[in-house]
């Protein structure tokens, strides 16, 4: 710990657990927050659910779970260079999508759009939910019990209306503050990692062409690298050559820039950091540009494809199915499912059983929500 910047998240400054609980004997608080995060049943889910290809439609695609790992992978290499709390860094980016449903963000607008009179859907605010108080896991409390650096890393977008039913963890989307430098960089991390393995994908997909990757900034200037360095390189090699390569530039820029804004803000605590009203951790202007486009151009050229867009739409007429016959009959659910609608719906009335629907879709992953469509909707399907 004596290596972390004063400004770094310092375990002896943490805001604790929910619920208390001795200190661990040969692990940190946030590597034990990781640990129960890797070996938690939302967690596993993540290996079948989608990232932008439905789970079925190759097994070379990234999904939640491979794309966490890199994201955590990228956070952890950051933190290291800018003398931040790398395991928490880490612990932040394994959970950041235990929340997210299943069809990735398709499946996340449908139910969104089905809980609307509901109190709406937003993963970031159900990741949170999961690791709080969806997980099974210890006789004392429920969910994960994680630190609150942790959890407010998770919780990277939250509207005010929700904010105001978190207590300290809220606080920051009313007043406009900041998390954590580890938070922060959580979020770039993230960003990072999904669009570029995005455009990966896409080629993959047969959705874009090199030579249409080419048009945009960053990918060309790296392209034009590697094939004055290469030559003739083609096909997976010189992808890679050049998205590796994309990576690196991001990393860095933001380690960079990022460092400077430190340097100039001349903060002595994480207290500062959460006190200030702008970010901390940042591109450079000219980087932010470059990485803009790129989005731009997965935007219109990925998630708009005609491919994707047919998948999406399938997801979610099976995501808006799903809810409006659970919501209609709970008893379709699973017991457990069924009991915890009861429940909520005995506190909260419809909108608790609304919630106890989401929770429960929201937990399957592709494969599993396209299983029970058909056991409710296809005659010939076994239930």
């Amino acid at each position: 710990m004596s290596a972390l910047a004063v400004y770094a998240a310092h375990e002896s400054e943490s805001r604790g657990r929910r619920y208390p609980e001795e200190a661990p004997a040969y692990r940190s608080e946030y590597q034990r927050d990781r640990d129960r995060i890797v070996h938690s049943t939302a967690f596993r889910r993540l290996v079948y659910k989608t990232q932008v290809f439905v789970n079925h439609e190759g097994d070379l695609y990234r999904t939640r779970l491979t794309h966490s790992l890199e994201v955590a992978q990228i956070a952890r290499a950051i933190a290291r260079a800018l003398a931040l709390n790398e395991v928490l860094s880490e612990a932040i980016c394994l959970a950041h999508d235990l929340g997210h449903t299943p069809f990735g963000h398709a499946g996340q607008d449908a139910l969104n759009e089905c809980m609307r009179d509901f109190g709406g859907f937003e993963h970031n605010l159900q990741s949170l939910r999961v690791v709080d108080e969806l997980e099974e896991q210890y006789a004392e409390f429920d969910g994960l019990n994680l630190t609150f650096e942790c959890r407010e890393g998770i919780l990277k977008h939250c509207s005010a209306a929700n904010a105001r039913q978190l207590g300290d963890l809220g606080e920051r989307f009313l007043q406009r503050t900041q998390p954590g430098l580890e938070a922060q960089l959580a979020n770039f991390a993230d960003e990072i990692a999904y669009n570029n393995h995005d455009v990966d994908d896409g080629i993959r997909a047969g959705l874009v062409t090199v030579e249409e990757l080419a048009q945009i900034p960053l990918f060309a200037r790296y392209n034009d690298i590697v094939r004055r360095q290469y030559g003739a390189l083609a096909g997976r090699r010189l992808v890679n050559e050049i998205l590796r390569r994309m990576i690196n530039h991001l990393v860095s820029d933001l380690i960079d820039n990022s460092a400077a804004r430190l340097r100039a803000a001349g903060v002595s605590s994480a207290a500062e950091v959460r006190s200030l009203a702008a970010p901390l951790i940042g591109f450079s202007e000219a980087t932010q540009e470059l990485n803009q486009s790129l989005k731009s151009f997965l935007r219109d050229r990925v998630y708009k494809h005609y491919k994707v867009r047919r998948m999406t739409s399938k997801a979610r007429r099976v995501v808006t199915a799903l809810f409006e016959a659970f919501l209609g009959d709970p008893g379709l659910m699973p017991e457990e499912h069924a009991a915890n609608a009861a429940r909520l719906g005995a506190a909260h009335g419809e909108p608790g059983r609304a919630r106890a629907v989401a929770d429960y879709i929201a937990g399957m992953t592709d494969r599993y929500a396209i299983l029970e469509h058909r056991r409710l909707f296809d005659a010939s399907e076994r239930t």
